[in-house]
């Protein structure tokens, strides 16, 4: 039961709302995960950079669908339910359900279970265009965390 619970509170703390304003706060990096590449099995830097450029742009592009569709949204929920022009906009009752944190929240209190417990989610890949080449080229460059 306990599982369940934290399970369910997990899955809506941490909207993107609650980190807008840590956007001009430093990198802060994630600790490496396990089953990366040996030092003998790191790639060309080249099959590397490619790698790395097709990520960037791909996840751009997933982003942009998502912005259009705000932009849109935020002038349609504005509408009353009616016709306008072709396009009939309406409302239906969501099926999704949100866990109500002020409840479970009394619910641990009341049974002295202390805080809700939370767990950090999985570290997000990010990839930035590096400030400089490093300077030996022939010498890979390799930064443990």
């Amino acid at each position: 039961m306990l599982g369940t619970i934290t399970d369910v509170v997990r899955s809506v703390v941490g909207p993107a709302a609650l980190t807008a304003d840590q956007a001009e706060t430093a990198i802060v990096e994630a600790p490496n995960p396990a089953g990366l590449y040996e030092v003998d099995e790191i790639l060309p830097v080249e099959q590397i950079e490619a790698a790395a450029r097709e990520y960037e742009r791909a996840a751009d592009q997933a982003r942009l669908p998502d912005r259009g569709e705000r932009a849109a949204k935020k002038v349609l929920e504005r509408l009353p339910a009616s016709t306008h022009g072709t396009w009939r906009v309406f409302r239906t009752p969501s099926s999704r359900q949100a866990p109500d944190l002020a409840e479970i929240t009394r619910i641990f209190k009341a049974h002295g279970l202390g805080p809700v417990s939370m767990k950090a989610c999985a570290p997000s890949l990010k990839v930035k265009l590096a400030e400089a080449a490093p300077v030996d080229v022939d010498t890979p460059v390799l930064v443990s965390t």
